[in-house]
Formats: structure tokens, C-alpha cells, sequence
């Protein structure tokens, strides 16, 4: 599931506003490797990638807002223009030649990984600027348009705590009205050049702003914030803001909705391609290559990619089975998944019911992590429901980060709509991976890490990322979860998910699968319902490799803590181990090897 920090916003790049100035080259970034002695060299990478992130905050301000920077927040970054993306270039291409003028020998710890975590981030900037992502600025999952409608419900990372705040997001409305405007003339483009969404995508899309674009000001989710005013702001400034807060809903931001959504109805709809696939795209065979070194930062190419998903859906299946005799089900697999898909006893009965069940889960997991972890986020996470405007589209659950000051906690949301809820028998395996010890673990623990630079503790690599939060839902039996048959079997109903996503995704997109194929394919090897399985193959229509991250993560991961209970033996420390995965930062999975294999060596006996 999504993480909505730096990592996701930008992403956003490709859908994403600007009065922003040029960011300056920062002082504290070097010049020349003259400029650096070897011995300085540590310091001079922790400064170079300081100075790379503070000018990415400028570029992406919603990255700021979500780390809780309140500097930006009265704008967007209009990334999908021209003059974004070409400044978005000089800055990798200028940080990219500082960062190579720095002597690398010698390097170790924590300085050696900020020295690799930058390259990648800069690599795969430059590469991915040269694919136009920016002509596809809108899907169903992650966009500018629901993102801020996010922000401007009052519930999520904008704040909305005095009159400035206030003024920051009218502020904010203007920017994403020229927002809109872009991102019609590049979808214009798009049509022109062959390179546009996939019908069932646009559907959605159409259907998301129509929702939004045809709600009268005050009874539109945009309205949550004046609905909450808070007790800093008085009588007159409460009626100031009100009087202005109506005025931009009616003038700027729903008509800017609406004209996107007339855009996407009426002309980019009927140009949308029957086909799914990347591969149809002009340059879509290297364009969809590109996307799983990206999101699995690894090697493997497609192909190899789809066989190993083909291997481990038949081992999945083969424990299911199991489990299906072992509570005494008498019809075969098939009929077990569809029991499953069916029986009205698996489902929640209320949307209250779902939200009592994982705040009572997130009790008993909190209890039993000290039997693996040493290490603790300061911040908590509450369990919250999913705004009603992106319930249709969204998954079961997802986990928005603190803010970096942990001024609020963490949020796990819970799709408490019923028939997208997670059904009753998964429900542990979804709180081990969103909340604890899952993203939230992984994401609090990494920005709480004041000694490491901001690109670090707020970056992310999708691999290492979902890769943990599937990880964690492994640890379920060691932390007292699962002892229910039947929730054993929803964690195996995930894992399968995770590994169906390595056949279907790279299916979709190398191998000329169709949608319906897609779906034949997780119907015949799971129990997820019918409607989940037709929104997750819709996501990896709409966000080619992503979906890759998540088992090959895990994998690795697996394979890593192998070989250090391989090598330590008795002296292998699961809290131990533990702690150096979560204390490094999100890294790619080919630089997490190489911090693994250097931790192994330092607690050798007799090193």
C-alpha cells in the first residue's frame, strides 16, 4: 500500500504547480574535487545531500507539507510544465557532477550509504525525465486531483490550525487551477503523440471528478476546514475566511474540477486506448524496463520476473491447500476461495465494526513487539477511515507518516466502506503491514534519525519500503497473530496477492495480457473478492512495476536475514538485526545487501 511523504509526492512529479524561483545551487554544496580533502569527504556528502534536498523541497512543496515544513504551504509545483522539468534536470545533473567531484575512497557507515542512496535517487531522476510521464498526469490512484482534494478535506498532512494556514490553501487553490490548465494541454499532447491512459482508467478518473466537480461549495469535502474552525480563530476572522473560503471554491478551485472533468469526459475519453499494456505505448518496452529497475531496484528483467511469481503463486497454493483441509473444508481449492469470497460470516457488518476491529488488533500487536524489536518509533498511529471521496478506488488499508515534529501521530486508514473492507479473516495480516511493525515502523523510525540527512530519514525506495511491510506481516506468528486458521489463511491470501502481482503486473505490460486475462488469473489462484481483484488489476494498469516492489522486497529481505543466521549462528540477534534494517533508511535492495554483508562481518566471533 501507499506511503504520502517525500517518496509519493514525488512521484507526483509526473502529475504535479509553480510560482516557485529557480532553486539557487546551495553554498554548502562543493564545487570541484579540489574543493573537498579526503578526509572531509563524509562530511561534504551529508552537506551535498542536505543541499540536493532542501532544493527539492522547493521544487515539490508538497513534499514539505507532508513531512510537516510548513514553508510551502500556500503552493503546488506545476512538474508536469516544461520550465519545471527542465530546472527538475539541471538540479540532478548539477548535483549529480558535485557529488562524483567527492572522493569516494575511504568512505564507510552511514556516509557510504548517503553516498549510494544520492547516486540512485539522481540516476533514476534523470533516467525517468526522459519518458514522458508528464503527458499522463492524471489515473485513479495517484494524482494531483485527489490528492488535493485530500488536503483540502481538513483530515489529512495540510494544516489548518490559524487564519495563515487558511490563507496558505486559498493560496494553494490558485495554483492548482494553473495546474489543471497544464495538465489539459499535456493530455492534449498525449493524444497527439499516441501516449494516453488506458480506457478503464479514464473511467474512473471521470467518475472521481465528477463526484467532485458537481458538489455546491458547502456541501463539498472542501468545506471540512470551515466546518472546523479552530478556536484561534476569532469572530471576524472566522467570518473573513468563511466569505473568502466560498468565493475560491466557486470561482477557482470546483470550476478548475469541472473543467477538468468536461476535458477528460468529452476528449480525452473517447481518445483512451483499448489496449492495457505499457508495451503499446510509443517506446513502452523500454519505457516499462525502466519502471521495474525503478521500483525493485534490482537487475531482473520481466521475464525473469514472471517466472518467479508463477513459482512462488504454486507454493502459495500448495499451503492453501493445507490450510483448507485442516479446517475440514470438503470441496477443493476453487471452492474454498469462493466459500471464502461468499460466506456472509467473513464479512463486517458495519463500518464501525471494521474500525473496532483494528483498534483492538493494534492493542494486542503494540503488546507483543518487544519480543522482536529494541527499537521504537516515538510516535504512535491511530486508525482512521478513508475519506469517502476516494473509498471506491482505494484499497483496504494505507498509512500516512507523522509529521516530522510528530506534532499528530501516524494515521493507518481503514476502508470502512463494506464491500472494499478487508473481510474478517485478514484483518491481522493487514494491520501487521500498515501500521506496526509495518510502514509505520519503517517510516517513524527512519525519520526520527536526526543524525542522517533529510534524504534519507523522508526518502524512500519502493522495494525496501512495501518489501518490509510484507516482511512484517511474516513476523505475525512470532508476535502471537495467526492462531486462527482462518487468519493464517487470509495472511497466505495476501502473500499470494503479492506474488500473483509478479505474474499479472509483468503479464499486463510484457506479454500482452488483457484485463479480462488478468483477472481470470487472481480469480482461479485466490479468494479476494471479485471487486478487489478488478481495482488491483486496474492499479497495475495504472502504475506499471510498482506492485514488482512488494514481494521481490520481501524476498530479499527473507534472504538477507538468512544469511546472517547463516553466518552468526548463535550469535545472530533478531532485535539486533532488526534495528540495522530499520536504522538505515529506506535504501535500494542491492545497497541494503551490501550493509547486511558489512554487519555480518562486524559481529563475526573474533572480529
Amino acid at each position: 500500500m501507499r506511503l504520502l511523504p517525500l517518496a509519493f509526492v514525488l512521484v507526483l512529479a509526473a502529475a504535479g504547480c509553480g510560482r516557485e524561483p529557480v532553486p539557487e545551487p546551495s553554498a554548502t554544496a562543493p564545487v570541484s574535487g579540489e574543493d573537498v580533502p579526503p578526509g572531509a569527504a563524509a562530511e561534504a556528502v551529508d552537506r551535498l545531500a542536505e543541499a540536493f534536498f532542501e532544493d527539492q523541497l522547493a521544487l515539490y512543496p508538497l513534499a514539505a507539507t507532508f513531512m510537516g515544513d510548513d514553508r510551502y504551504n500556500d503552493r503546488l509545483a506545476i512538474s508536469i510544465g516544461p520550465e519545471h522539468r527542465a530546472r527538475q534536470k539541471a538540479l540532478y545533473e548539477r548535483t549529480l557532477a558535485d557529488l562524483q567531484a567527492i572522493p569516494g575512497e575511504g568512505l564507510e557507515g552511514q556516509a557510504l550509504l548517503t553516498r549510494e542512496v544520492l547516486r540512485a535517487e539522481l540516476v533514476q531522476g534523470l533516467a525517468a525525465l526522459e519518458f514522458p510521464s508528464h503527458l499522463l498526469p492524471v489515473n485513479q490512484l495517484f494524482s494531483m486531483p485527489s490528492v488535493m482534494a485530500m488536503l483540502g478535506s481538513g483530515a489529512s498532512a495540510q494544516p489548518f490550525a490559524d487564519a495563515g494556514d487558511y490563507e496558505a490553501f486559498l493560496s494553494r487553490m490558485d495554483d492548482f487551477s494553473v495546474w489543471v490548465d497544464q495538465a489539459i494541454a499535456n493530455m492534449r499532447e498525449g493524444i497527439r503523440r499516441g501516449v494516453v491512459q488506458p480506457r478503464p482508467v479514464v473511467e474512473q478518473v471521470v467518475t472521481q471528478l465528477d463526484s467532485i466537480a458537481g458538489t455546491p461549495a458547502e456541501e463539498s469535502l472542501f468545506w471540512g476546514p470551515v466546518r472546523n474552525l479552530p478556536g484561534s480563530v476569532d469572530a471576524d476572522q472566522a467570518e473573513q475566511i468563511t466569505a473568502a473560503w466560498r468565493d475560491k471554491l466557486e470561482s477557482v478551485l470546483l470550476p478548475a474540477y469541472t473543467r477538468l472533468a468536461d476535458f477528460v469526459r468529452e476528449e480525452y475519453l473517447p481518445a483512451a486506448r483499448e489496449t492495457v499494456g505499457w508495451s503499446a505505448l510509443p517506446g513502452g518496452e523500454d519505457w516499462y524496463a525502466f519502471r521495474v529497475r525503478s521500483e525493485t531496484t534490482t537487475s531482473m528483467d520481466p521475464e525473469a520476473i514472471h517466472r518467479l511469481g508463477l513459482s512462488e503463486v504454486s507454493r502459495i497454493r500448495t499451503e492453501m491447500d493445507r490450510v483448507r483441509r485442516e479446517v475440514g473444508f470438503e470441496g477443493d481449492l476453487q471452492a474454498f476461495f469462493e466459500h471464502l469470497r461468499t460466506d456472509p460470516r467473513f464479512r463486517f457488518s458495519s463500518r464501525e465494526a471494521v474500525l473496532e476491529a483494528f483498534r483492538g488488533l493494534k492493542d494486542r500487536i503494540d503488546a507483543a513487539l518487544p519480543r522482536l524489536f529494541s527499537d521504537f518509533p516515538e510516535a504512535d498511529y491511530e486508525v482512521r477511515p478513508v475519506e469517502a471521496f476516494r473509498e471506491d478506488a482505494d484499497a483496504a488499508g494505507s498509512y500516512q507518516r507523522p509529521p516530522a515534529d510528530n506534532s499528530r501521530p501516524g494515521i493507518f486508514y481503514v476502508n470502512t466502506k463494506l464491500d472494499k473492507a478487508q473481510p474478517t479473516f485478514a484483518t491481522e495480516t493487514l494491520a501487521l503491514h500498515e501500521a506496526a511493525p509495518g510502514h509505520h515502523f519503517q517510516g517513524a523510525i527512519a525519520q526520527e534519525l536526526t543524525d542522517l540527512p533529510r534524504i534519507r530519514r523522508f526518502g524512500g525506495f519502493t522495494a525496501y519500503v512495501e518489501g518490509w511491510a510484507l516482511y512484517a506481516e511474516s513476523l505475525g506468528p512470532a508476535l502471537g497473530m495467526f492462531q486462527d486458521p482462518y487468519q493464517y489463511f487470509g495472511r497466505l491470501n495476501d502473500e499470494q496477492l503479492r506474488a500473483m502481482r509478479l505474474v499479472v503486473d509483468t503479464g499486463l505490460h510484457a506479454m500482452g495480457w488483457s484485463r479480462e486475462e488478468a483477472i481470470r488469473y487472481m480469480q482461479s489462484n485466490s479468494a479476494l473478492p471479485d471487486g478487489d481483484i478488478v481495482s488491483e488489476v486496474d492499479r497495475y494498469i495504472a502504475t506499471p512495476g510498482q506492485a514488482l516492489s512488494y514481494k521481490l522486497g520481501e524476498l530479499k529481505l527473507h534472504e538477507l536475514r538468512r544469511r546472517a543466521e547463516a553466518a552468526l549462528g548463535d550469535d545472530f540477534d533478531i532485535k539486533a538485526w532488526h534495528s540495522m534494517i530499520l536504522r538505515g533508511g529506506a535504501l535500494p535492495l542491492d545497497v541494503l545487501e551490501g550493509r547486511n554483508q558489512r554487519w555480518i562481518e562486524a559481529r563475526r566471533p573474533g572480529v
